[in-house]
């Protein structure tokens, strides 16, 4: 039996995915979580084979979640399962240590295989989003270019990231220059628009 954590901040979504796993005769969900910061303890708690997370979650967002595990608990599977089908956040989930990429409308047999096909060390990438991820390219934002930018999409100002990333207002205003030059925007919210829609932040 697979033993499955499911996280997703959608609680219909979770139950509907939950209920439709459960009649596979191999996969088990033995936990549903609602926030990316419970979802280590579950696996612990669980000794979960698979972790099949969304990406956008409260406390903690999937992909953190991903690398979190992959140190925590490396014999736990991670899946992402997302409706952003987003370039950068299959580049990023691999990254992050994730096996698995799917989108949230793909048929229950297609996760189902892939759960199975992650918990036999394999790897499992929506054919589509995997194409799509390659079309784009690679991220051109650095990680202090991405760093500033989400800041300042959260509505931060120069100051404030200034403060708290601890650099002069100067150099959070290179940044984000610099970030709009790479974005090919007009304007720092245009650039925040960019990043997020290719899942660069």
């Amino acid at each position: 039996m697979i033993r499955v954590v499911l996280a997703d901040d959608e609680h219909l979504v979770r139950g509907a995915i939950s209920a439709l796993l459960g009649l596979e005769a191999d996969l088990e969900v033995v936990a549903q979580v609602g926030r990316g910061d419970e979802v280590a303890a579950a696996v612990a708690a669980n000794e979960a084979d698979i972790a099949v997370l969304d990406i956008e979650m409260p406390g903690r967002s999937g992909l953190d979640v991903s690398e979190e595990l992959h140190t925590a608990a490396p014999e736990c599977g991670v899946l992402i399962l997302t409706s952003f089908g987003r370039p950068g956040y299959l580049r990023r989930a691999l990254a992050a240590g994730a096996r698995g990429f799917l989108a949230k409308d793909a048929p229950v047999d297609q996760l189902a295989g892939a759960i199975r096909k992650v918990h036999e060390g394999g790897r499992y990438i929506d054919t589509e989003l995997a194409a799509a991820a390659m079309a784009s390219g690679a991220n051109p934002l650095t990680a202090r270019e991405a760093e500033v930018l989400k800041a300042a999409s959260e509505g931060s100002s120069v100051g404030a990231i200034a403060a708290a990333l601890h650099l002069s207002e100067g150099t959070v205003r290179n940044y984000l220059s610099s970030a709009i030059t790479k974005t090919g925007a007009d304007n720092r919210m245009s650039a925040i628009r960019t990043a997020e829609e290719m899942g660069w932040l």
